[in-house]
């Protein structure tokens, strides 16, 4: 398929480039570094030669998000928005931005976010999972009721905010100790993200804020195969809601939410995603350059799915959501599928 949007695809700057290097080994960093800090060579080569038309950018994790420090967080969010902006201003038909915010600050994060949609043109937001505070390991999650003015100036700006993950810290990880290889994307990462997108849910967010709209990656983080479970454990038992949302899970997840394909390249659960929150509310990334973009390309061009739903996930669900303007009669038709291709 031709004129795919992309938008979980990442950039770093050299003070957050190091937050990314523990996530391949030492002989894959040089390439990874060279991938995570270029935009304009190699990068529009790779969506060439995939049929992306265009990406929306965001930092690297955990980088702001794991500054302790608020006014460090927020010079560091600044220089990366502004950096940003001037890259993108270089070719503005094929990248937009998300804004780094500085969540450790919620009136700062207001005021970033305000500034990078308003003055910059950027999209919406990207945060790296929840914010450090205090001398580190105090951890700010966003259910919580300091932010609700933040919350009130993202639903006036309409604009989407993806929760990104990151892992959590040390002190909070003692199921993964001696089993380190499940931290990062194999699950934690997932996990975490998962946990905190149902704490915004339960906390009455969306009843108070309904305008909002939330985006997770890598196919839900595990959700969708998750929310009737949640909606209905030990249904014959009556139990009072220890909640304060006033509806169920679902209908937040159904409504308030969107989920990317990034870096989960499966027709099965991509199938059972749809089947879920539906293909309107599905949208196509890679997740670069975390993962390539040619598998996730390949795959999602490929996958045994309608034509219809390829173009709707392809690119007029991101099109829309984030109001691109981009002209819907340049998007093409993937090949015919092939049926054998299931993974």
């Amino acid at each position: 398929m031709q004129g795919k949007i992309a938008l979980e695809e990442h950039f770093a700057i050299p003070e957050t480039l190091q937050d990314s290097a523990g996530f391949v080994p030492d002989d894959y960093w040089t390439e990874l570094s060279a991938r995570i800090l270029d935009i304009q060579d190699r990068r529009l080569r790779e969506m060439d030669e995939n049929g992306i038309e265009m990406m929306l950018l965001s930092l690297n994790a955990p980088a702001v998000q794991a500054i302790s420090d608020p006014a460090k967080a927020i010079e560091i969010a600044q220089r990366a928005n502004d950096y940003l902006a001037e890259e993108i201003a270089k070719r503005p038909d094929r990248f937009q931005g998300f804004a780094a915010l500085p969540l450790q600050d919620p009136d700062a994060a207001s005021q970033e976010v305000i500034r990078c949609v308003k003055e910059l043109g950027f999209r919406g937001a990207l945060v790296n999972g929840f914010s450090q505070s205090g001398d580190g390991d105090q951890t700010l999650y966003y259910d919580l009721p300091m932010y609700r003015s933040f919350w009130a100036e993202v639903e006036k700006l309409d604009v989407p905010f993806y929760l990104h993950p990151r892992n959590p810290l040390p002190q909070n990880a003692q199921i993964y100790a001696g089993h380190e290889w499940l931290l990062g994307p194999t699950w934690a990462f997932g996990q975490e993200t998962a946990v905190h997108a149902l704490r915004l849910m339960g906390s009455g967010l969306f009843d108070e804020h309904p305008g909002l709209t939330i985006i997770v990656g890598h196919m839900g983080e595990g959700l969708p195969i998750s929310m009737w479970r949640i909606d209905h454990r030990n249904a014959w038992v009556k139990m009072p809601k220890k909640h304060p949302a006033k509806q169920p899970i679902s209908y937040y997840f159904h409504n308030n939410f969107y989920i990317t394909t990034s870096g989960n390249f499966r027709t099965q659960s991509l199938v059972d995603a749809m089947m879920e929150i539906g293909s309107d509310r599905i949208l196509f990334s890679a997740d670069w350059p975390f993962e390539n973009v040619d598998h996730a390309a390949n795959w999602f061009d490929n996958a045994t799915i309608s034509e219809h739903d390829r173009l709707k996930i392809g690119r007029t669900n991101a099109n829309r959501l984030f109001q691109l303007g981009l002209d819907e009669g340049k998007a093409m038709a993937a090949t015919p599928p092939n049926p054998s291709n299931v993974d």
